[in-house]
């Protein structure tokens, strides 16, 4: 055991340019207290090494793209903390991220995990997200997207509030919680999403097991946000539209054919707008995601009851947000 506190992971492919930024951020914040976790994919981690010397503690090296599900789980596999921080590479905490949330956490024994206000990178006036909730599309939806930014003072003032769930982006989780919603191997975020819903996922299951998530106003994180998806391209939406449905299917059980047709019609008035503001590759993307979710439905797919409440899911609903989880 590393006698650290906190473990962070943070999955890279090597093309962020925040990257170095994320890292620091995460060091400054917390000092000798974390131990940050770098799981550098696509062999990237040779030329990582020499830039990032000093801001890494444990280096996982892998030659493939595993996807943000993929990755984190290697690195949370090497953690050795009792809390489990991840933060995108495209993500800067700001100081006392880290001590807020897991005063929260602290605070609530049954609070599995917890973000804090997540503000956009180019325009930090504006929320990203606060936390993750379903929509009445069964569209994982980002809580606050779009809102104007807390007001100097106001969210150190304001309480931890009960959200659905955590957008992975920059979270904290209990280590413990995290061992009780994994999938049969052990696996933490579901490796066969790759990127997308793979935190709603885990959301669900946390849920499922008994766990409560929070939203921490005082905890503030930065996000840039486009990095991952101006890379994946079209590919984006085959894997947002795809793995809403699988994950919607793995939570909803018998109940998924009952709502299938509600998904549906908001996917095709999703894609005809897109396809009208010339957004063919999105349009494209998202029938290729149909089909894919298709091929896989056979392993997500149960007849058995929800595996969350549904008056526990609609207690803690959007009603308004961004259907674009990051």
């Amino acid at each position: 055991m590393s006698g650290r506190r906190l473990s962070a992971v943070v999955p890279t492919l090597g093309a962020s340019p925040y990257l170095e930024r994320c890292l620091a951020a995460l060091r400054d914040d917390a000092g000798a207290a974390v131990e940050i976790v770098l799981v550098a994919q696509e062999g990237s981690a040779a030329r990582l090494r020499p830039r990032l010397a000093g801001l890494v503690d444990r280096w996982v090296a892998l030659d493939d793209n595993l996807g943000f599900a993929g990755g984190t789980d290697r690195g949370v596999a090497v953690c050795a903390a009792p809390w489990i921080a991840t933060v995108n590479d495209d993500a800067i905490v700001e100081p006392g991220w880290s001590g807020r949330l897991l005063a929260a956490l602290d605070a609530d024994p049954r609070a599995g995990a917890a973000q804090g206000v997540v503000l956009r990178l180019a325009a930090p006036g504006e929320v990203d997200g606060r936390g993750l909730a379903w929509n009445r599309w069964w569209q994982a939806v980002q809580l606050g997207h779009g809102e104007a930014a807390p007001a100097a003072g106001e969210g150190e003032a304001a309480a931890p509030a009960e959200v659905f769930g955590v957008s992975a982006t920059a979270a904290v989780y209990r280590r413990a919680a995290l061992a009780a919603a994994a999938l049969p191997g052990g696996a933490v975020f579901d490796p066969a999403l790759g990127s997308w819903y793979e935190d709603a996922d885990l959301a669900n299951r946390l849920r499922a097991a008994g766990w409560r998530a929070l939203s921490v106003p005082a905890a503030i994180a930065l996000h840039a946000g486009t990095t991952t998806g101006e890379r994946a391209g079209w590919r984006r939406w085959a894997m947002v539209a795809g793995n809403r449905h699988l994950v919607v299917a793995r939570l909803l059980g018998r109940l998924y054919g009952r709502e299938l047709g509600r998904m549906l019609l908001r996917d095709l008035a999703d894609a005809g707008r897109a396809a009208a503001e010339g957004g063919a590759g999105r349009a494209l993307g998202m029938a290729a995601g149909w089909a894919r979710a298709a091929r896989r439905m056979p392993r997500y797919a149960h007849r058995g009851a929800p595996r969350v409440p549904l008056a526990e899911v609609h207690r803690l609903r959007a009603e308004a947000g961004s259907s674009d989880p990051n």
